[in-house]
């Protein structure tokens, strides 16, 4: 049995702090509990409030966001609250108590083009993975049967997993007019069919980056960490819309050389690769206050 783990997300607000899963821990809905009274549908929600420094426990998705009194710092106690979760989850226990018949929710799916001419953008109204997966060919998407099928389509080149959506990336040898709709159409009944994005058994990281993916946060330098930090707050979100993905790959302290990767739609494609790399560079630098750095952008 594969074992989940907890990875800690700091948050906007410094009282809350998300401990986000590596699975699904809902059934696509969204849980707030104020009170151990309130949390009677959910056993998990329960145990934490137990602890006397919980004020909220919010449970969606994949993770988990506790709100705590200000009689502690999650510094001194995140750890232990990271693993208290873990436990509870790999000893197989009752997360919520979901309704056993949910509201049947159509699925849509609708197409976004993005800055690369070889990518498009397809948008679902629902979450899809709880992270990022890369297939550039259809031996590496054995753990993914859509994107397996999607590869039997002789046009599509690469495929892109985000949270709520799916980028394609196709040869030339097809025009996006005539396979949008296609596209689109397969992509609606495969998801509103209910089969198998991803596999449950895929590796937890399945990225070009992988040994960076799964080294802890806390194993980096300090300006590491702020570079991760910024990328994740203020690049990622912009990315995304794009139909894409950047990863942080490392930071060598002699050369000042910051090296990021990208994905989905922005790798492969003629502007990103400039564009991001100098407003990245613009970026750091100023955040950072370091007129040295300089960004390598590498396509994934």
């Amino acid at each position: 049995m594969e074992t989940t783990t907890i990875s800690i997300q700091k948050t906007s607000n410094p009282t809350i702090l998300k401990f986000e899963a590596d699975k699904f821990l809902t059934n696509h809905e969204s849980f707030e509990f104020n009170t151990i009274d309130e949390a009677k549908s959910s056993p998990l929600a329960q145990e934490l409030f137990y602890l006397p420094f919980i004020k909220k426990v919010y449970i969606s998705g994949n993770f988990v966001a506790l709100e705590r009194f200000d009689i502690v710092d999650w510094e001194d106690v995140q750890e232990e609250v990271a693993e208290q979760i873990a436990n509870y989850i790999n000893n197989g226990k009752q997360v919520v108590t979901e309704s056993t018949s949910p509201k049947h929710v159509p699925v849509t799916v609708y197409a976004e083009s993005t800055p690369n001419p070889t990518a498009m953008k397809f948008v679902v109204n629902k979450k899809l993975v709880p992270t990022t997966y890369e297939f550039v060919s259809i031996e590496d998407a054995k753990h993914s049967p859509l994107a397996t099928e999607l590869f039997h389509l002789p046009y599509v080149k690469s495929v892109f997993f985000d949270e709520n959506f799916i980028s394609i990336t196709k040869h030339d040898v097809a025009d996006w007019n005539e396979i949008t709709t296609e596209l689109r159409d397969f992509l609606t009944h495969y998801i509103e069919s209910g089969k198998e994005i991803v596999s449950a058994n895929a590796p937890k990281a399945m990225r070009q980056t992988e040994e960076e993916a799964t080294a802890s946060f806390e194993n980096y330098d300090d300006i590491s960490k702020e570079i991760i930090i910024i990328l994740e707050e203020y690049v990622k979100p912009a990315v995304a819309s794009d139909g894409g993905n950047i990863e942080f790959q490392s930071y060598d302290p002699d050369t000042k050389t910051v090296k990021v990767i990208l994905q989905g739609a922005c790798s492969g494609c003629p502007s990103s690769t400039y564009t991001l790399k100098n407003g990245i560079e613009t970026m750091l630098k100023e955040m950072l206050k370091d007129k040295a750095l300089t960004v390598e952008a590498i396509n994934g």
